[in-house]
């Protein structure tokens, strides 16, 4: 077994003596399946706060559970990475999480987890005839979208997927360039919108479907370019959204995020819903790791002079590794914050 994937002998101790008590394995396995916040958790368990958050303070202090702070939240994921994400794993692999306690747990998430979609759903549908129009809180989109056909490049896109597709502008933007494209949207009130905008453009290799970002099934694979545009911001687990999208690439195929780079602007929880306040380069680089994919560009669009306080957009695209196309190589260019 590789060193990275061994603990010296106090540190298997320390481990193994935080993860054996009730309510942290049950933490432990409800983190394997999502991100989730103290108040999120504490509703799952039945507990109060202090004690939901002195269980995961042990748990982070062994380095079974990450945390990740953003303003006033903080988030927490089992950890999935080395030697304390191997025996995380193998621990959960080794028990039966069929028992009734553990399922309950997943029960009750799955409550949370409707009750988020079914939040973000409303707002969508409150929010589709202007979302073009909430976008102006970042730098121009048409800066935006020059960076984006800068990154794809003039090469002839094969298969074109855009999850999350809105008002279906990417679509608009790329489908041109592609010999077929999908969207896809968990809205039906923004897929009515976007085929209102496909329409009016005149574009006939473009088709829409309601799905799941999570349960990708556009009814095939290999797709030679993918777009996660402004999606990631508002999941529970971008992590998996992207190797789920990731599932979905042709060998050498590519997929081209662009989101928030980090900021502090915590009102847009409240007033849009955003669930994450941007992400760095690095975070977006172990997401495309974790999902077999290499980095090979990314770009920072921060606010030019006359632009006002806006925040800035990033760009990253990840390639799958199975085996390189002739697609055109892509340096990086700047880095995100």
């Amino acid at each position: 077994m590789p060193r990275s994937l061994r603990l010296s002998f106090p540190d298997a101790i320390a481990a193994l003596e935080a993860v054996g008590e009730p309510t942290r394995l049950r933490l432990i396995a409800l983190l394997s399946e999502a991100e989730l916040t103290v108040t999120e958790l504490t509703a799952i368990l039945g507990q109060s706060q202090p004690r939901v958050s002195r269980h995961l303070k042990l748990l982070v202090d062994a380095g079974l559970v990450d945390r990740h702070r953003e303003g006033a939240w903080a988030f927490f994921r089992r950890s999935e990475r080395g030697a304390y994400g191997r025996l995380a794993q193998d621990i959960l692999e080794t028990i039966d999480l069929s028992g009734a306690e553990l399922a309950a747990d997943r029960r009750r998430l799955g409550e949370v987890r409707a009750e988020r979609a079914q939040a973000a759903e409303q707002y969508f549908a409150r929010h589709a005839a202007e979302w073009d129009r909430i976008r102006t809180l970042h730098v121009p989109d048409s800066r935006v979208e020059a960076a984006m056909l800068a990154m794809v490049g003039e090469r002839r896109i094969e298969a074109l997927l855009d999850i999350g597709t809105g008002t279906g502008r990417m679509l608009e933007l790329l489908a041109p360039k592609a010999a077929r494209a999908t969207g896809i949207d968990a809205s039906p009130a923004m897929l009515a919108v976007a085929r209102a905008n496909l329409e009016r453009a005149g574009l006939r290799n473009v088709q829409l479907r309601q799905g799941d970002v999570y349960a990708l099934n556009p009814g095939e694979t290999g797709f030679s370019l993918i777009i996660i545009h402004q999606v990631l911001h508002f999941l529970d687990d971008p992590a998996r959204a992207v190797r789920e999208a990731a599932r979905l690439l042709a060998p050498g195929g590519r997929l081209l995020i662009v989101d928030l780079a980090p900021h502090a602007v915590e009102r847009l929880r409240s007033e849009f819903a955003h669930r994450r306040l941007g992400f760095s380069r690095e975070e977006i680089a172990g997401f495309l790791d974790d999902a077999g994919l290499d980095p090979v560009a990314s770009e920072a669009l921060s606010p030019l002079a006359g632009e006002g306080d806006v925040l800035t957009v990033a760009l990253w695209m990840g390639r799958d590794r199975r085996r390189q196309t002739d697609a055109p190589f892509l340096s990086q260019t700047s880095e995100v914050a």
